[in-house]
């Protein structure tokens, strides 16, 4: 009788320490990054190609909002900025017509040394005839007659000299004064040109404000994933901010868990750990983890996990991330072996 009951007593302790023995070390439930798409634009939804549960890949366009009334606003200010173009050329052109007048205006001042410079040298020519004759004249050689002549050509030379001098000046002046309005008009044209160029600086400002409300209207995919929700049909007239459809990255899951303090000492960034996917009735896969983020703050054991230990009710939240195959699900159960 009494082996009986040592037999029966080693087998309660033996089953004590077998349910005990547990194959994990924190449980938690799987999430995955969600992102609710909405309309960056208002107007009706032309077209919008998402199903539920369907897999998009990232940055593709799934539809797009009504953008006619942008699109005409956008062809009319490049019709302003070719017409600005215009301008802007035809004032270049102007602007080269004033130079080349500018460049024959000044090649029609005159050199007034070069002018001037023959007649100088034919009354320097006379006055050495006249100083010959004068000597010559002294001699008794040559009648007066003769260096009065001379005396005459040298006056008639100075008078010619100084109207020559007077009319190139005047000439020299006159040509300056029509250089200085050709080069006003110039800086009438620059002054235009910059105000042309103003109003172009001004068309492409509002071209690429334009272009932005234009891009808006295209829905596109944040990221790859499964459509988890849609809220919209093609079709209905959306405002901006209205939620479009719901997209989860399906591919990088994670499980968040929660651990005791205890456990927390063994537990760091970057370290592999096991994730096992709980079917029920037993049946579990197991993925390879990592752990990406250890929350720096303890909180309450929530009601639906179970830890290590028991008894405690202060937790820590971890987050480990794997790769999915495609059966782990959102909101499923899960557990981690660290």
């Amino acid at each position: 009788m009494k082996k009986t009951f040592l037999l029966a007593g080693l087998a309660f302790i033996m089953a004590s320490c077998g349910e005990d023995k547990k194959e994990y070390d924190a449980t938690g439930t799987f999430e995955a990054t969600e992102v609710t798409v909405s309309a960056e634009s208002s107007g009706q939804l032309m077209s919008f190609h998402v199903e539920e549960g369907q897999l998009l890949d990232g940055g593709i366009t799934v539809g797009q909002i009504d953008s006619r009334q942008l699109t005409l606003q956008r062809a009319r200010l490049a019709t302003n900025n070719d017409q600005l173009v215009a301008t802007h050329g035809q004032l270049d052109a102007n602007k080269r017509q004033l130079a080349a007048n500018r460049q024959a205006t000044a090649s029609k001042q005159l050199d007034l040394k070069k002018q001037v410079a023959s007649i100088r040298q034919q009354i320097a020519n006379q006055q050495r005839e006249r100083q010959r004759f004068s000597e010559l004249l002294r001699d008794g050689a040559v009648p007066q007659k003769q260096v009065d002549d001379i005396d005459y050509q040298i006056q008639v030379l100075q008078k010619q000299l100084a109207a020559t001098e007077e009319q190139i000046a005047g000439q020299n002046a006159a040509l300056a004064e029509q250089n200085k309005g050709i080069a006003a008009q110039i800086d009438g044209i620059n002054s235009q040109q910059a105000g042309v160029s103003a109003q172009q600086a001004g068309v492409r400002a509002q071209q690429a404000q334009l272009d932005d409300q234009i891009a808006h209207t295209f829905v596109k995919t944040p990221l790859t994933g499964t459509v988890l929700e849609k809220y919209a049909e093609q079709g209905e007239f959306v405002s901006i901010g209205k939620p479009l459809f719901k997209i989860a990255d399906t591919k990088r899951m994670f499980i968040r868990a929660y651990i005791t303090s205890e456990q927390l000492k063994n537990v760091r960034l970057g370290q592999k750990v096991k994730v096992m996917a709980d079917y029920g009735n037993g049946q579990k896969k197991q993925y390879n983890g990592i752990v990406t983020w250890i929350s720096s703050r303890s909180e309450f054991t929530p009601k639906t996990i179970v830890t290590d230990d028991e008894r405690a009710d202060l937790v820590y939240a971890v987050k480990i991330q794997f790769q999915n195959d495609g059966y782990v699900k959102i909101g499923m159960y899960g557990e981690v072996k660290f």
